[in-house]
């Protein structure tokens, strides 16, 4: 094993798997180093499993409410084993189009096995050695584990392991707010669990607009789920009666207990000091290109300790091997990332929320809040819960967007494509969008936003008087 490869990848998760697809469409000779699983942890611990559970989830929670389409309610039968095997099904069906031979049968080399440094070009691979012009690094996150006295001695749960469970925890205690520990919340809730989150803040998905926070929280907590918040993890132990919690002056009992903090940038292992890689704890540092402080090797993902999205570490691995293999350089952080909570109702996001534009632009920042119980398509699903709010100066120059609703994650794209290209609120409110559909409701929020400035408008002013006159 002592081949030059064009570009060598360490990582095989969505960042790495993208950059490896890019590169060999390229002509590029390529190798993909993994010590774990191919596909990483969105297939195997997080996007792929969550989401699959959230649905199993969202079908028993629609049992269990039926009257509310005119059914017949129905207590559902939970069985943990079958729907984690239902879980692993999907994993393995999405696996086979990433696995080792579909890699190989595209032209990539691929390598099963630890990699670390062993001078700027060369890499130590189990027991051998490549080399290679280009490296690129998608090493990923792991679980972080809070300082939390007494921690290390319970047998607790994190989004790696959660997938193991056969039985149904009578009462699941889940610590953290952010998205993993409110989406496995509320879907261990759908699915029988008594649920009890802990979150040190004084509110869920703080990143979040209040609103949406808020609205969450008052959902969770409608299906049963007990939050603590303000509620700062102090003693954790376990004994006979089960895992018992200290937070915020309170003890709180269960027997199972999920830790969902956040996640660390994986950077251990590598020996980055012997091709002189400037890292820290936060990740290893990148310039606006993906460079790091050696020019030939990059950094794209969870690694390099931005935002933690399957879709943003992607995008930054397509932009690295671009700047890799290609003339010329592109930008490889992005402005305007933006994510999804998949509760129920989803919650998604992008650009300035409106304290942070407050922040920034003052008295010029302008509001709208349309509540989803307006928009037809939500209340034949029974699904009103929600708003679109805009954010936007008086203009109509459009800065942020956070939708609450059951389908936010696919409404949130057109946004998307408005603040990255500066598009006007207005610019949405004449474009004919499809009825009876959730999406309808952007039309409807930017159309208001609209109407509103152009009656305040001189012009409108006069066509308004005019309009008196002649009745």
């Amino acid at each position: 094993m002592n081949e030059t490869y064009d570009l060598a990848v360490i990582g095989g998760g969505s960042a790495g798997l993208t950059a490896v697809s890019f590169a060999v469409q390229l002509g590029a000779h390529v190798a993909l180093i993994e010590k774990n699983h191919i596909g990483g942890d969105c297939t195997w611990y997080g996007c792929v499993p969550s989401k699959t559970l959230l649905k199993t989830a969202k079908v028993a929670h629609q049992m269990r409410t039926a009257e509310s389409y005119g059914l017949t309610p129905v207590e559902p039968k939970v069985d943990l084993k079958s729907v984690m095997g239902h879980v692993r099904s999907v994993i393995d069906t999405i696996y086979q189009h990433e696995s080792p031979g579909a890699l190989r049968a595209q032209g990539i080399d691929v390598f099963l096995d630890t990699a670390c440094f062993f001078d700027h070009h060369t890499l130590s691979v189990g027991s051998g050695k490549i080399t290679a012009h280009n490296i690129l690094l998608t090493t990923g996150a792991y679980p972080f584990i809070p300082p939390i006295s007494g921690l290390d001695s319970v047998g607790y749960l994190t989004y790696e392991n959660i997938w193991g469970l056969e039985f149904m925890p009578e009462h699941l205690l889940v610590l953290g707010g952010g998205p993993i520990g409110c989406e496995m919340a509320q879907a261990f809730r759908r699915l029988g669990a008594q649920v009890t989150l802990v979150e040190g803040e004084s509110r869920l998905l703080p990143r979040e607009e209040m609103a949406a926070s808020q609205l969450l929280a008052e959902v969770l907590e409608g299906e049963g789920l007990k939050l603590r918040l303000d509620a700062k993890a102090e003693r954790v132990w376990q004994d006979e009666k089960g895992i018992h919690i200290k937070a915020g002056g309170t003890e709180i009992l269960g027997d199972a207990l999920l830790v969902a903090i956040g996640r660390r940038p994986s950077v251990d292992g590598l020996d980055l000091e012997k091709a002189d890689v400037v890292y820290s704890t936060k990740g290893i540092q990148v310039d606006e290109h993906l460079r790091t402080s050696q020019n030939h090797i990059y950094a794209a993902g969870d690694c390099v300790g931005s935002y933690q999205f399957t879709h943003y570490a992607g995008w930054q691995a397509f932009m690295a091997v671009r700047n890799a293999l290609l003339p010329g350089a592109s930008k490889g952080v992005a402005e305007h990332v933006p994510w999804t909570t998949f509760t129920d109702p989803e919650i998604a996001h992008v650009g300035l929320t409106e304290p942070q534009a407050r922040d920034k632009f003052g008295d010029a920042v302008m509001t709208c809040d349309w509540p989803m119980e307006r928009v037809d398509r939500a209340l034949t699903e029974a699904d009103a819960w929600g708003f679109i709010k805009l954010v936007h100066k008086k203009n109509g120059t459009l800065l942020g967007v956070t939708i609450v609703a059951g389908r936010a994650g696919e409404m949130i794209h057109e946004w998307i494509v408005a603040l990255e290209h500066g598009l006007k609120v207005g610019d949405l409110a004449g474009v004919i969008h499809v009825y009876p559909t959730y999406s309808t409701a952007s039309m409807q929020a930017a159309a208001a936003i609209r109407v509103e400035q152009w009656l305040s408008s001189t012009s409108g002013r006069a066509i308004r008087r005019l309009a008196h006159l002649m009745r």
